[in-house]
């Protein structure tokens, strides 16, 4: 058997921003009174990789043709200087889209917090509002990188309906809310988590593998099905670089494709960000 073809992120994403960069320009020109579409970014603390993460998401937004504020606050800031903080952009009619870089230090209410977004601007899918929605399949912000999973195993022509996937950890974030996706293809769905016996077993069921579990080299090539799509969402650091939670180079002799770290997934939750606040500025601007 062959070896995996790449599922590549960045050149999905490349065309989904052009898309979302052409859509913006078309709607400006139509309507010359409109603004463009505005984020805001919100980092607390010092977390180096939450840093980069924000960089990345404003200078995503500026390729695109979206406004974006970032708005800082140090580790030692107050509960109360927080909410102040989400209060005033939640009221700013002209800011359509708010996320809240996780994580947050520790001696602050991350649920009040991210409950303070209002559900239209909560373009990363985290409030109770839209995990509901989701749930329901209602109207609404579905969290980004699940969002991404399902775009990028799309591109493989796949048939989802009647298929197994297999997804490898529950967080509301991204585990639980990817194998709700997947049901809604019509997929049979297995959650697997810590607790899960024989999850290699359990594993070799499925047609289509989501590992979430943010566990490093997890996934070996004897959980892999023959011919199975393979979406690695975990991001390690190492000195060589960046690994995930699947054993990238003994399973892409079992899989038909994989996803690489990086490169794979990662893209892809910022081209969903930038579409869900794409998606609530049409909205709230009448197109």
């Amino acid at each position: 058997m062959t070896e995996a073809k790449i599922l590549d992120g960045r050149a999905l994403s490349k065309k989904i921003k052009q898309s979302i960069k052409q859509e913006i320009i078309s709607k400006l020109r139509t309507s010359p009174d409109v603004r463009p579409p505005k984020l805001a970014v919100v980092l607390i603390g010092d977390d180096p990789a939450s840093r980069v993460y924000v960089s990345h998401k404003i200078s995503s937004c500026q390729n695109v043709g979206i406004d974006s504020v970032s708005k800082k606050l140090g580790s030692n800031c107050t509960m109360d200087q927080a909410e102040e903080l989400m209060g005033s952009l939640a009221e700013d009619s002209s800011i359509d889209g708010i996320l809240l870089q996780l994580p947050l230090p520790d001696h602050l209410n991350k649920s009040k917090l991210i409950e303070m977004i209002p559900p239209e601007k909560d373009v990363d899918g985290l409030t109770i509002y839209s995990q509901g929605a989701l749930s329901y399949q209602y109207e609404g912000h579905y969290p980004c990188t699940p969002l991404g999973i399902i775009e990028l195993i799309k591109t493989t022509g796949i048939e989802f309906a009647g298929k197994v996937a297999a997804v490898i950890g529950r967080s509301a974030l991204v585990g639980a809310s990817v194998t709700r996706l997947l049901e809604y293809q019509n997929c049979t769905t297995i959650s697997i988590a810590s607790k899960t016996k024989e999850p290699d077993a359990m594993c070799r069921q499925a047609d289509i593998v989501v590992a979430a579990a943010g566990v490093k080299n997890l996934v070996k090539e004897n959980w892999i099905k023959d011919g199975a799509i393979v979406i690695d969402v975990g991001i390690h650091r190492e000195e060589n670089g960046l690994t995930g939670d699947i054993d990238f180079k003994n399973v892409k002799k079992k899989a038909a494709w994989i996803t690489p770290v990086p490169g794979g997934v990662g893209p892809m939750t910022i081209a969903m960000l930038l579409n869900n606040c794409l998606k609530t500025w049409k909205k709230r601007q009448n197109f």
